[in-house]
């Protein structure tokens, strides 16, 4: 039974249902010895508050997107069929282009909560040794027949940890977030790309490629941009690709485009960290020179020269907003980064409230407020760090304090 499905949901309400009913109908009409009314009267006790505790669980599940099946709540997933050392590079020394083509049957997803548009693959990736789940979900322009000639850009979406790849989806509504303001043209029509991230059951994999563990960087990188250009009509130019993920997903999200500024020319960091230890389950946090190579701001640091990214890293306190400001104090042109703090915790709902900001900030990062990725790169005036609205320009307010669960 899905884990996720509104089934198993309705069965733990109706578990909690029985169990208020049996002590009400049962307590006083027991009959037996003394030890034996005591027992079941204590089982009928645990197992209101066991149910109870478990809709409320399933309920917040369901919510926030946390384990997107059983095997991910019981830490026995592995998506990681070999993890071969591919270099620096994350490509074995091959050219991503020249990789042969992947070509993937999707299906129609028809699950509540998800909204609509949605479709789902399960990649088996040729270069990193890793499989999963790709959800991906396309702007309305996409079958329009005036754009039918036209290449979509693209943001690959990350959940934290844990996180399941529909997280964006039912937790962080985010099509139907930016939807209207694509409809509205205030957003460019970006093609929506979540993949699985939870490869390793209970260990956090830090987005990163641990040869013999395995290989998260390529995984996202290179062998789900391969796919999605093979299968839609997206570029691989990194002008045309950007990278957002909410804690966790945050800190990869920073870190995958700083060091692959040739595949990525924009990042979201929502609460994101630098510090991979950040996260006590990570693999990368767990060993020290695996830390200091996975760090964000060692990372852009250690650049030989600096990468054209532009980065927006939002927060609250050490919670993503001063690991922000110290990535903007260490940037140099043509790196470009804007912080924004946010008010309300490390939930849910206050990054989906940053949404609409942070799509309309891709939107004139990557240049494409006339649907096109500029020839210049991301930003649009090198050296610049903070970019004001324009003059007249709605400006989103911090987000402010709301209910959610942590991540």
């Amino acid at each position: 039974m899905n884990l996720t499905g509104n089934t198993f949901f309705v069965i733990t309400i109706v578990l909690v249902v029985i169990a208020v009913l049996l002590p009400l109908l049962l307590w006083s009409r027991l009959r037996g010895p003394a030890v034996v009314r005591g027992a079941c009267r204590l089982f009928m006790v645990v197992f209101a508050q066991a149910t109870a505790v478990l809709m409320v669980f399933v309920s917040v599940n369901n919510s926030n997107g946390l384990y997107g099946s059983w095997d991910d709540l019981l830490g026995t997933s592995n998506h990681v069929n070999n993890a071969v050392d591919l270099g620096p590079s994350g490509t074995g020394g091959r050219q991503i282009a020249a990789l042969p083509k992947v070509r993937q049957t999707f299906e129609k997803v028809d699950e509540p909560g998800l909204g609509n548009g949605l479709r789902r693959t399960y990649l088996k990736g040729a270069v990193s040794g890793v499989e999963g789940e790709v959800y991906v979900w396309l702007p309305p322009q996409y079958d329009d027949p005036a754009y039918r000639d036209k290449q979509f850009p693209v943001v690959e979406l990350l959940a934290g940890f844990p996180g399941s790849s529909k997280s964006w989806f039912r937790a962080m509504k985010v099509q139907s977030r930016i939807q209207p303001l694509i409809e509205s043209g205030v957003v460019a029509p970006f093609i929506l790309v979540s993949p699985r991230t939870m490869l390793l059951g209970d260990k956090d994999t830090g987005y990163a490629n641990v040869p013999g563990t395995v290989n998260a960087d390529s995984w996202l990188t290179v062998d789900v941009r391969k796919m999605v250009a093979d299968n839609f009509r997206a570029s691989l130019a990194p002008t045309s690709w950007a990278i957002a993920g909410y804690s966790a997903g945050g800190h990869g999200a920073a870190k995958l485009a700083l060091a692959h500024p040739d595949r990525y020319s924009a990042a979201v960091s929502l609460s994101g960290y630098s510090d991979p230890a950040a996260e006590k389950t990570s693999i990368t946090g767990a060993d020290p020179q695996l830390r200091r190579e996975n760090d964000v701001l060692n990372i852009l640091m250690a650049a030989k020269t600096p990468p054209r990214v532009s980065l927006l890293a939002t927060g609250e306190g050490a919670d993503g907003y001063l690991p922000g400001l110290a990535l903007r104090d260490a940037a140099k042109p043509p790196t470009t980064v804007e912080v924004r703090p946010t008010v309300g915790g490390h939930i849910t709902r206050v990054w989906g409230a940053e949404l609409p900001y942070a799509f309309r900030w891709l939107t004139r990062e990557m240049r494409l407020e006339d649907g096109t990725p500029g020839e210049g790169g991301p930003g649009g005036g090198a050296g610049r760090q903070d970019r004001p609205e324009p003059e007249g320009a709605e400006v989103d307010e911090p987000s402010g304090a709301g209910g959610g669960m942590l991540e």
